[in-house]
Order: structure tokens, then sequence, then C-alpha cells
């Protein structure tokens, strides 16, 4: 009875979870069978975690209970016969037959495409303001625009009324607690909702252009999406998409002190108004919030999404025909008031874009469960990779296949995808972080595979620029994420830690100014089509990059998780990172190598390096993800386990120095939020790189010509940042210093990217040489 159980979930989830239309194994076709609905998600929870099992998973046990195993090689696998002459995760298809997309559009500073109007039109109404008003009255603030928003932060029940604050968030960041509704922003929930019938035919290159990188970054292998395939019946149409996996880790979810399951989902599709719930009640507000961006995602047309969701045990049915009915764009339960007559409603008669997967068993479920022990972050890098020891402890390295996963097929993580994203439930997932993690993949690739001539010497010893190719030895660079969190009124420490700023401004607490250094990467700018050459040789052409120098350091539990399971790339998070098909095989490629060396550190050495964090420094806050419950900030670091330990003498010396001095008497508390917590806000990130950057360039110029007496930068400068802080700066630079905060920069590349406007290229991170120092001008 058993095994029949589970042939009959093994034939059912694999009508429900196949992507790619396998044939139907005819051993499970003779266990067909029907079941309610919640009986039917008991079952196959739990075939659930015995496919996972017996997928060979459970080799990734904790350390605490078991220590790792050490895999000897066997004679005939020749480790130095694998180890690979090219990196490959640089490499792209070039789908010409794909219906690939170049732009047409003749781009002009007087002539700006259909979707910058609006942009155009909030510079002249900049330039009014500052115009209109009278010298005197010009206040700092005018170059910041938007919307006066309010956070609702705790109801008053003896009052009947809900308190709040006012102000508006400069920062660019997206999240759940300033933007209401889903889809990455104002701007780009309106650029990727545009129905096709509206966008002009010379514009579709840049409507398009996420679902090129992604189609030449992606899988070879395209799923069959003919008429009665799985694909029509999620998605409803024939077209190809970007096929993207989101691996959702759900440990610790809940709501106050009870465990998320234990309690009942919010009502989907409901009419009436829901009570106000605060943001540290409960997870269900952030795991709704989630699927309803990864709905939006399907909405666009673009993208083709699943959903993993990760549990140590069994979940009550309710909650999984839940998260089916967030999705219905993506092939979810759609809203009663909306489905077509004879559509069917039930989860076990259709497809499904949610799979439940049940990660550990009786004896390990306490370890899943705690959130030190590392356990469900390994299980999100073994699904996410899937390489091929999982099943086979003797690989054979001279034959085997990255792109081919070996894992059991009824797991949705063992289709091909083109994306994948893994992520805790308390971080916002966007399209436009997406997007933007795709252009800068992108834009790394081209950077490898451009014809970049021989460096001069100046370039060689500036410290800055590093050259990409498809050489073994060339850096492996993959874009990261860094989650920023917003004041919490809950932490009662809230006075101390609103020095930062306001309310309305979010920061790090995962890295601070020591944590990151700044590169100069020549042709790193790819344009329309997929991944295309938009540099063309130009000199001096390219982008700077934010390069991580130290790894991320959370705080408690999360930062003993990060011990026992490292991220995947150094730097990087290990609660909201993703890899292109192709960065995922070159990854594969490095672990099978690693397992294969066992504890033999020579053999070790020639698997080759692991992935470095990346940020594009034009596009930084597309990659700041917000942590939706907004409790990190105020939280003491463990001890010898704080960002900028590389740099940690140093501080102490800083502190000593203020000590000495007495600029802090009597005020402990300032001393120790300065030198004891690390709030980091996302505007000074930005400054903090855009400065580094530019002095790193200006050190280059001068050379040995640098006055050793001169104070600040000689020949080149930040144009925004390096200026008198007692007026307000030119409307221009404050225009462009919000369009890349906002992403704009990425979401309309085939403008800023075509060269016909250059008033934004320092902005958008695009300028080699930043903008002269006046009394300098006639020596560049």
């Amino acid at each position: 009875t058993e095994t029949n159980d589970l042939l009959l979930v093994s034939n059912i989830s694999r009508r429900i979870m196949s992507e790619n239309d396998h044939q139907d194994d005819p051993i499970a076709e003779a266990a067909q069978g029907t079941s309610s609905s919640n009986a039917f998600a008991a079952v196959k929870l739990l075939a659930a975690a015995a496919l996972f099992y017996s997928a060979g998973l459970t080799f990734a046990e904790t350390y605490q209970h078991m220590s790792a195993r050490s895999t000897s090689l066997n004679s005939v696998h020749d480790i130095e016969a694998f180890t690979a002459a090219n990196n490959n995760a640089y490499s792209y298809i070039n789908w010409n037959g794909h219906g690939r997309r170049l732009s047409e559009a003749k781009i002009s500073k007087e002539n700006p495409p259909s979707y910058m109007k609006d942009l155009f039109e909030e510079l002249k109404e900049r330039t009014k303001l500052m115009e209109d008003t009278p010298p005197a009255e010009v206040k700092y603030w005018f170059e910041y625009t938007g919307p006066l928003q309010k956070y609702f932060y705790r109801y008053s029940r003896s009052r009947k009324k809900a308190d709040s604050f006012e102000g508006r968030d400069d920062s660019g960041v997206v999240s759940s607690r300033f933007i209401e509704k889903a889809g990455g922003g104002e701007e780009y929930a309106s650029f990727f909702g545009k129905e096709s019938n509206d966008i002009p035919t010379d514009e579709m290159a840049s409507y398009k252009r996420l679902l090129d990188n992604c189609l030449a970054m992606g899988s070879e292998s395209r799923p069959d999406r003919k008429t009665g395939s799985v694909w029509s019946e999620l998605y409803k149409d024939d077209a190809d998409r970007c096929r993207i996996l989101f691996t959702l880790n759900t440990v610790g979810a809940g709501r106050l002190t009870t465990m998320l399951w234990e309690t009942r989902p919010p009502a989907p599709h409901s009419v009436e108004p829901r009570p106000w719930i605060s943001e540290q009640e409960t997870a269900a507000t952030h795991l709704e919030r989630n699927l309803q961006e990864i709905d939006a995602m399907c909405a666009s047309g673009l993208i083709a999404a699943r959903v993993q969701v990760l549990v140590c045990e069994p979940i009550p049915g309710v909650w999984t025909d839940w998260m089916d009915s967030m999705l219905p764009n993506c092939g979810g339960k759609a809203d009663p008031m909306k489905m077509k007559e004879g559509s069917s409603d039930k989860v076990e008669e259709r497809a499904s874009p949610v799979q439940v997967v049940v990660t550990a068993n009786s004896k390990t479920a306490e370890v899943c469960h705690d959130l030190k022990s590392g356990f469900m972050e390994q299980r999100m890098q073994d699904l996410t990779l899937s390489p091929p020891y999982l099943t086979d402890e003797n690989v054979d390295l001279k034959t085997f296949n990255p792109a081919d996963k070996n894992t059991h097929p009824d797991l949705v993580s063992s289709d091909d995808h083109d994306l994948y994203i893994a992520l805790k439930w308390s971080t916002l997932i966007t399209i436009r972080s997406v997007n933007a993690f795709l252009q800068a993949s992108a834009d790394l690739s081209v950077a490898a595979t451009s014809t970049i001539s021989e460096l001069s010497k100046e370039e060689q010893e500036d410290g800055v620029t590093v050259v990409l190719s498809s050489d073994a030895s060339s850096p492996f660079l993959i874009p990261s994420f860094v989650r920023v969190s917003y004041v919490s009124e809950e932490n009662n420490k809230v006075a101390k830690w609103r020095m930062h700023g306001d309310f309305f401004h979010p920061a790090a607490w995962e890295i601070c100014k020591d944590s990151f250094d700044m590169s100069w990467i020549p042709g790193s700018l790819s344009g329309s089509g997929g991944v295309t050459d938009a540099c063309h040789g130009e000199k001096d052409c390219g982008q700077w990059w934010i390069y991580f120098a130290e790894e991320q350091m959370p705080t408690t539990p999360e930062i003993y998780a990060n011990e026992v399971t490292a991220p995947l790339v150094q730097g990087g998070s290990n609660y909201i990172y993703m890899l292109t098909e192709r960065q995922r095989q070159e990854i594969v490629k490095v672990k099978v190598c690693l397992h294969a060396a066992g504890d033999d550190k020579t053999k070790k050495e020639q698997c080759g390096d692991s992935p470095q964090g990346v940020i594009p420094l034009g596009d930084m806050e597309s990659f700041l993800m917000n942590f939706t419950p907004n409790t990190a900030l105020g939280k003491k670091h463990a001890t010898n386990r704080f960002p900028g330990y590389s740099r940690a003498e140093e501080r102490e010396l800083d502190r000593a120095k203020v000590k000495e001095r007495k600029q802090l008497k009597d005020q402990e508390d300032i001393e120790k939020a300065l030198f004891d917590y690390t709030i980091y806000p996302a505007a000074l990130f930005h400054k903090d790189a855009t400065i580094k950057a530019a002095r790193a360039r200006d050190f280059a110029i001068t050379g040995a010509k640098r006055d050793p007496e001169a104070i600040g930068p000689q020949k080149v400068k930040s144009g925004y940042y390096d200026v008198t802080i007692t007026k307000p700066r030119h409307q221009q630079w404050a225009w462009c210093q919000a369009i890349s905060r906002k992403g704009l920069c990425t979401l309309y590349a085939d403008y800023f990217r075509s060269f016909a406007d250059d008033r934004c290229l320092e902005s958008c991170g695009m300028h080699k040489n930043w903008s002269k120092v006046e009394r300098m001008a006639e020596e560049l």
C-alpha cells in the first residue's frame, strides 16, 4: 500500500510539477486513483519528503550530528584532466533564430523613447522649481522628489487611531512598507505591465531586454509549448519565457511565537478590507507579498515562475492551496469571480506553479528548525545546484555534464531552468531585482568576450581596473545582493538608531564601508538583443563595480548558519542569491571537483576559485533587498563576527582616539552606537562607493605628480558628492542621481547606453574619469 501511494503521488505530482512534459511512467500510470484535496496534500507532502531523500540529499547533514565524510578518489577519476582551461560562466547563447531583437529606435536627446517622456517632464519641473524659487529660499531638499508617504506602525485601541510617520523615502529601495502594489516600483510596474499592442515596434527591444538576457544565459533546452502541454495549461500561450525557479526557505516563519503553519492563511481574493497588521506580527504578510511579486512577474508575459517552498515538516493543505491561489498568472487557482466556466479549481486536477518540499525527516526535523544549524541553507544550495554527487558518490570527472540533473524527476528543481533564485521568506523579491541581476550578468559576460586592447601601464598599476576573459585565471564574478532594513518602532532603542536618518531610509547591517572595494571593468556594457557589445571598441567604455572584500556578517543566529553552510558566492548572501544556468553549471563543476578532491589540499587548489560577489555602482539600489519584518537594525553583532573585521585594529585605534580627545564625553550611548552597532544607510553606501571610485581614479591620474599636501580631489571628482553642502546641487545632478537610485539606468538601458545623452553617464556608473576639477580642467 505504501508503495502504491508513493507511485500514485509520483504520477500526480509529475503532472502537477513537471515543466517539460516528460513521458508518463507506465508503472505510475497503472496506479492512478483519486483522493480528497486535504488527504491529497498530506500524502503529497509526505511523498515529497520521501522523494527528497530518495534523491540522495541526505548527505548534507550538519556537523553537529555527523562529521563531513571525505570521499576518496577512484583511480579512474583524474582530477587534473577535469581542471577547466576556460571559465564558461561568461558564455552565452546567440539565439540568431530565436526572435533576437536589436534596438531599431533612433535615440537622441531631442527624441527620447516614449517610455521616458515622463522622466524628461520631471527634469523640466525640477528646473522650474529652482528658477521660480528665490535664491534665499532654495533648500537642499529641493533635489528630492516623490509623494509624501505615511507609515502606520501601531494601532492605539484606547484612542482608536493608528500612529504614523510622514516623509519621503528617497533611497530608491523597493519595500513593501512604502510601495503598496507589487511590480518593483511605479516605473517598473508601468514598464513591464504594458500590453504588447501598445509598445511601438522600434522600442520592442527595450521591453524584451529582460527576456533576451535571460535566454542568452539560460538553458539551451527549451520547454514543450505545444497546445495540451503543461506549459500551455499554466501560461495560456506558446510564447517562450524566462524560466525561473524560486527556492523559498521558510524556516523561522511564524506568527509571533507560533509557527506559521499552525495558523490560518489570509483569505485569498477577499473583498473586505483587512484589519491592520504590524510588520512584525506575522510572516504571512511577507510571504503573501513575495507571492504577489512573483505573480506580477508572470503577468508581464516574460517570466515563467515555479516556486519550491522548503519546510521542515508537512504543512496543512490549506496553506498549499493558499499559496497556489496567490499565483493566478503563473498557473495557480484564479479568483473565483474571474474564472471561466468549466475550468478546474482543484489543485490535484491541474498543473500548479507551487511545490512544497519537506526537507527533513523525524531524525533531522529538530536540526532543521534550528536557525543556527545551516541545515536549510544547505538544502537550498542542493536544490538550486543539483550537483551529480547527490545521487552518485563516484562521479566520473571526465564525462559528467554539469547541465544534467540526476535528482528525482518529480522535484521541480530537476527540470531545466534559465534562472535560479534562492531566498528566505523575510526577503522581498521583485522584477526589478531580477532585471538588474540579468543585466549585470550580461554586462560581465560581454566584458569577458569583448576585444580589449592591451592595458596601458597606468591601467595595470592603478589598482582598480579588472579585465575579464574566458581564461581559467580570470576572476569569476557573480552579481550579489545585500539586505537592508528600516528602523522598527518595536525596537526599544529607536531614539538611538534614528541617528542614521529618519524612519524612511533603509540601512544595511551585514556590511560597512570597509566591506568593499571599487573596480573598473572595461567593456562591461551589454546592448540589446541578449549579450551584445555596447562599447564597440570605444576606449574608456565600461562600468564601475562594487567588489566585496569581506564576507557579509549577519547577526545571530544567521551568522552561525553561515559558518556551517557558507554562501555560494564570496561576499554574497545566503538569504537572497541568483544564478543563471551558465553560472550554475560553472559552480557545479567547482563543487564536483572539490567533492572528489576530499581532504587533499593540492587537488582542491586545482578546482578553481569560488565566485566573487559584485554590484554595479550605477544600479546599486536594485541589489539592496528589503528585509521585510524590519527588525534587523539595532542588534549587536556576535564577538569577532562584525562587518569591517578586516580593519578591526584600525577601528579600535579610532575608538581610542575618540576617548582620548574626549569628543564623546558623557555620551556613552552615542559611542556605542558608532562603534558597537552597524547601521549603514543605503544613501551612505552609495556615497562611499562613489567617493572610493572617484578617489581611486584621481590617484591613478595624478600619479607621481600628486601634491602630497593637497586635501581632497586634485584632477577628477564626483560631480554629485564633491560639492559644498551649504547650497543645493544643480537640478540635473539631482535628476540623474534619482534615476540611478530608482534603477532606471538599467530599465532604460537602451537610451543611456546609446551615449546620445551623456548627462547621466557618471550617475549611472559608466564614466571612468568622473568630473574634472575646475582648476585642473586645462590639464586633462
